[in-house]
């Protein structure tokens, strides 16, 4: 690997505390401090993303960068730091957050311009792990290494996974928080983004009342990442809000179209760039349900749900409005910015939805459609990406009854087979008003509907394989990920087993996942 061009402008740029100190702490006023990774007493390797190391121009894997994998016998051109942030958290607020298993290692910068962060996960302590220890287990950094790949072949802006170790120790960990605790194998996962910054950093200064700070990151936010918008324009700021907030909603009808949840969608996990970041206790949709949320601590009030994403994105939005407002100052625009998420949000939505169902445009007979469809999805509740994949190969001329049983995780009774035939009769109907014919149908839900998508069954069964040192399934998973929309391995394109059903850490997750 070529080390010797990680950069770090981003220590040389903000108020840094510099000190190294180790102990967990408040630091008013600073952007980051300088942190020490844990010592581990026996790292190992386990997998390095080959395509996106050269793609970030680090090469090939030699056994001398095990140390780096592991944040071990760091060259010293690499000054490790954490970052500090703020947020709300199930929607109250929650003051300092921060890195609390994040450790960057800095910066790289391309010869076409673009630079990508560099961050180890479950490195050890910092400042910011509110009597943690700043690990992370092996179950937890599987999941985020492969997800966060899924979503990126998905074609979902998102954080990406380019090593993945174990640590040599245990860890302790109580995954449902129910006073079960156990010895994990620990992991350390580097992963990378053009920027992990997050709505927190920006309500960490304004909250604060750190204004120049504020000023200075929001600059350098819109100049790194946001070329669209010119730097020495009066209402810059206005601008990044507005795009801010299309790239949100966007994201969140990128996550619906291929059944993400997220499961903890506070503001601190919210990227200023429009990225999925911080892959915990998720989920990818099955039997549909509009209240499903894969993290236990949600379901009180199931506040991240699947069907609760977008209105969560658009709270979390006003919160990040607040924090600007001191460089913006204009609460008419902010509201009106706002309440227009909603209905760029639905015609995004209504626009996705009419490509599922392989449609190209959107009007009033497609709407009724998609009124209709989503009716029988709540009632019916069949496997989301089953249900298209079934859709898809389903002929218009055929009266084959058992075509979408596979989709369905239950029997379904009489009313219910004719719900889906009226459904199939109206769709139909409408693809022959179209002259829309069944090659260009299938094309178009071809390429927006996954064939496969990695279901936490799947990643449950792959970790409890490495745990036994096998790595057969991860390597199944990973080239499965590659190519989602024309998998054709069988043994992946399953809903869920019935055995997994009440499974913890399958489909009983928590923030400790």
């Amino acid at each position: 690997m070529n080390l010797t061009f990680i950069q770090q402008p981003f220590l040389a740029i903000f108020p840094c505390d510099y000190s190294y100190h180790p102990g967990q702490r408040s630091i008013p006023k600073y952007i980051a401090c300088t942190v020490q990774p844990a010592v581990f007493p026996n790292p190992e390797f386990i997998f390095y993303n080959e395509k996106l190391a050269h793609q970030l121009a680090l090469g090939e894997y030699q056994s001398q960068d095990l140390n780096f994998l592991a944040a071990q016998n760091l060259p010293s051109n690499i000054k490790p730091y954490s970052t500090a942030y703020a947020g709300h958290q199930f929607g109250n607020w929650a003051g300092q957050l921060g890195d609390g298993r994040a450790i960057y290692a800095g910066t790289i910068q391309l010869d076409n311009g673009k630079t990508y962060e560099l961050q180890w996960k479950g490195a050890g302590a910092t400042p910011f792990s509110r009597r943690g220890d700043g690990r992370a287990v092996l179950r937890s950094s599987v999941r985020e290494f492969l997800m966060s790949e899924a979503m990126h072949h998905l074609g979902i802006p998102t954080t990406r996974a380019l090593s993945l170790c174990k640590t040599g120790e245990n860890v302790i960990r109580d995954i449902l928080y129910n006073g079960n605790p156990q010895a994990e194998p620990g992991a350390v996962i580097i992963r990378t983004a053009e920027s992990f910054l997050r709505f927190g950093h920006f309500e960490w200064f304004s909250a604060q009342n750190e204004i120049e700070t504020l000023k200075k990151l929001l600059d350098f936010t819109i100049q790194n990442y946001f070329p669209e918008i010119e730097v020495k324009k009066e209402n810059k700021y206005k601008e990044y809000f507005k795009i801010i907030t299309k790239k949100t909603a966007d994201l969140i009808v990128a996550w619906q179209r291929v059944g993400f949840v997220h499961g903890v969608m506070n503001t601190d996990n919210m990227s200023a760039i429009g990225l999925t970041i911080d892959y915990g206790p998720f989920g990818m949709l099955e039997e549909y349900n509009e209240e499903y949320t894969p993290n236990t601590t949600d379901i009180p009030g199931r506040r991240y749900a699947f069907g609760a994403q977008a209105q969560i994105a658009q709270w979390n939005l006003w919160k990040l409005a607040n924090a600007l407002f001191p460089l913006i100052n204009d609460a008419d625009f902010l509201g009106q910015e706002l309440e227009s998420y909603n209905d760029y949000f639905l015609q995004k939505q209504d626009e996705m939805n009419a490509h599922k169902l392989g449609f190209e445009k959107v009007d009033a007979s497609i709407i009724t459609l998609l009124d209709f469809w989503q009716e029988m999805m709540n009632k019916l509740q069949p496997d989301y990406t089953l249900f298209f994949s079934k859709l898809e190969t389903w002929e218009y001329h055929t009266s084959d009854k058992d075509h979408f049983n596979p989709c369905f995780y239950k029997s379904l009774d009489e009313n219910e087979q004719l719900i889906v035939q009226e459904f199939l009769e109206q769709y139909a109907k409408l693809l022959l008003e179209k002259n829309i014919t069944e090659e260009q149908r299938k094309e178009k839900m071809s390429q927006t509907n996954p064939k496969f998508v990695l279901r936490n069954y799947l990643l449950f069964e792959c970790i409890e394989e490495l745990k036994m040192g096998n790595m057969n399934m991860f390597h199944q998973l990973f080239e499965a990920i590659q190519n989602p929309y024309h998998c054709t391995d069988e043994t992946l394109l399953q809903k869920r087993p019935e055995r997994h059903n009440d499974q913890p850490g399958c489909s009983t997750l928590s923030c400790s996942s």
